[in-house]
């Protein structure tokens, strides 16, 4: 049995090594020309990329466990010759994991992105991939290719005992149970490994991001883990939803997303303020005063609503938070059937307010209190621009942590204090997701009898206590504070779809002229556009996000989606209808300028037709990136 177990130690080291080599060729054949790196980057690379190898090692390590379990059951007069069976899955994997990794480090210097299911785009089309390489650079990769499999072949075979001692010979049956039972635990810390450990996030590509430097978060990424985790995410999405041919979806979408660049309403006396971004969880327009919400939920954020500029017809995007942070942070769409943050290839390729505003001197951070790897969160907010990322690893052990997701609000609240009064040049930028109005509503607070308004009631009460604590500091004067749900939440009981997506923005802080309220239109990805014009920051990279206060925005409207429906509302009313049937599930039509009642099936029909258009372009667009 001792030596079943030395070998799976033994191939499963000398799979971690491969990858660590693989690191170390990466680093040494694709760092940029002008970048300087030392052994201690590179040290830093391995360690972090330790956390997608290891889930990757654990894929490659299930068959050989499988073959020597099966060989603990092997009849006494059987052949026993390991290396024989193993070395055709040996040959198959090295091939693979060494095509991939040449072909990772290749491609790098002119894609600069790792290697991801972007590129069976081109196998249709090989000549047309090759063109811009010579022959001798393409037949030196298949040499490097050839060897490395070599390689791990020779290396995994050498490894790999000739034969294995039968053991119905010298153990009994309980023994040999025994030893199955062994391998079974070793099985299922195998697969704890390859899930990437047990808590709320699985393995994915943000865990190793770890620096400010693009290309060491790429080398730390394993290229065979990336490969595959975006295969399963990779679909035709200019086929979703295609509701019209291409003529009639571009005469339909004509003019919904207008350039809207000029003639903004000024809200703000200074165009560099620092600007803090709260984006508070499930915080929905029923737990608020100013969209018809219990007033005695709230009552920090209601003050505060008569002290700011509130926008009142803001509509979330969408219904779960990685959905909706990437509408209010890259004012991009949201999709009833995928999560955009957890497909890199695509999230990359957005623009982000982060990286915006860093263009123009800010430095930008981030604030969470749980699991910064949750939905692949942390790749979209490296990628973004967020440089200095704080999450629940940061604080200290002795700080107390209650909440099934991370640290409660009020713990993070006061990091926020912190990381402001720790800037040390202006302008900065700071984002902050909280948490703990989630389930399951459990907060270290007590004023409301129901659980769910309690647990808004707690992070109103911290909102409301940081910023009077902000305001007693010079920060304040030159400070905008954005906060803006990162979506809904059904409560109470019995809310419409409309209600539950229909929620508010607020600005607050010393840089604004004067308290405001904005009724106008809108959803959360119009946030980006909105900001970045008070700024002065051309946005037209924002494709799906609008200046609500410039002068060009002349058709408001609001849409939003679930997994089951798409809405619409704009000035004719609203309409919630169902993906499959594309039948109605909510309607409501309003009357016209002369208080007539309009034709109510017309201004329907027109609603859903726009939606309709509006989501397929959304996947045209995703397509395209």
């Amino acid at each position: 049995m001792k030596q079943r177990i030395v070998y799976l130690i033994l191939f499963y080291l000398s799979v971690l090594l491969v990858f660590v080599m693989q690191k170390t060729a990466f680093f040494l054949a694709c760092t940029p020309a002008t970048a300087h790196y030392g052994w201690g980057d590179w040290w830093d690379v391995v360690v972090h990329g330790m956390l997608l190898d290891v889930p990757t090692t654990g894929y490659l390590m299930v068959l050989p466990l499988l073959v020597v379990i099966a060989t603990i059951w092997t009849p006494r007069h059987s052949s026993l010759r390991l290396r024989r069976w193993l070395t055709p899955y040996y040959a198959v994997v090295a091939v693979v994991v060494a095509l991939v990794m040449v072909a990772d480090a290749s491609l790098y210097p002119f894609w600069q992105f790792k290697l991801d299911a972007t590129v069976f785009i081109y196998l249709d089309s090989p000549k047309g991939a090759t063109a811009s390489v010579s022959v001798g650079y393409i037949v030196w990769r298949v040499v490097l290719w050839f060897l490395s499999a070599a390689g791990m072949v020779v290396l995994w075979r050498w490894l790999t005992p000739l034969r294995l001692r039968a053991l119905h010979a010298t153990c009994g049956l309980w023994q040999r149970s025994l030893y199955t039972l062994c391998m079974v635990v070793l099985a299922a810390v195998l697969f704890v490994s390859i899930r990437g450990g047990l808590g709320e996030s699985t393995a994915n590509i943000g865990r190793v991001y770890y620096a400010e430097d693009v290309f060491l978060n790429h080398a730390a990424v394993n290229p065979v883990f990336s490969l595959i985790y975006s295969i399963d995410k990779t679909q035709d999405y200019g086929e979703e939803f295609r509701y019209f041919d291409e003529e009639e979806r571009c005469r339909l979408f004509e003019g919904m997303y207008p350039d809207t660049a000029s003639d903004t309403v000024s809200l703000l006396r200074t165009k560099r303020p620092n600007i803090i971004i709260i984006l508070l969880e499930g915080f929905g327009g029923k737990t608020v005063a100013a969209t018809g919400g219990s007033p005695e939920i709230t009552p920090h954020y209601n003050r505060l609503c008569k002290q700011g500029v509130l926008f009142s017809n803001c509509y979330s995007n969408s219904y779960r938070t990685d959905r909706g942070m990437l509408s209010a942070l890259s004012g991009y769409a949201s999709f009833p059937n995928m999560s955009v943050m957890k497909v890199p290839a695509k999230s990359r390729t957005l623009p982000c307010v982060a990286s915006t505003l860093d263009s123009v001197g800010y430095r930008s951070s981030f604030l969470y209190g749980g699991d910064i790897n949750f939905t692949n969160m942390q790749s979209y907010l490296r990628t973004g621009g967020y440089g200095t990322i704080v999450s629940d690893v940061d604080f200290p052990s002795s700080q107390v942590r209650d909440n099934h997701w991370g640290y409660d609000d009020d713990v993070t609240f006061d990091r926020l204090f912190q990381m402001m009064q720790e800037q040390k040049r202006t302008p900065w930028h700071i984002g902050f997701l909280t948490l703990s109005s989630h389930e399951p509503w459990v907060v270290p607070y007590q004023r409301l009898s129901h659980p769910i308004a309690n647990a808004f009631a707690f992070t109103d009460e911290c909102l409301g206590r940081f910023v009077e604590k902000v305001k007693r500091t010079s920060l304040w004067n030159n400070l905008l504070i954005v906060c803006l749900p990162d979506h809904g939440f059904a409560y109470p009981d019995g809310i419409t779809r409309e209600e539950h997506h229909h929620n508010t923005m607020l600005w607050i802080g010393g840089a604004l002229k004067e308290p405001r309220h904005i009724t106008t239109l809108m959803n959360q990805s119009d946030m980006a556009a909105t900001l970045l014009g008070q700024l002065g920051i051309p946005h037209k990279e924002y494709v799906f996000s609008r200046d609500v206060l410039s002068n060009d925005y002349r058709y408001p409207f609001a849409i939003f989606s679930n997994r089951s429906f798409i809405g619409l509302r704009d000035s004719t009313g609203f309409t919630v209808f169902d993906i499959v049937n594309g039948k109605p599930l909510e309607d409501a039509t309003t009357t016209d300028s002369g208080n007539l009642p309009q034709d109510s099936g017309t201004a329907t029909s027109r609603r859903i037709t726009l939606a309709k258009a509006m989501m397929q372009s959304f996947f045209k667009d995703l397509e395209q990136r």
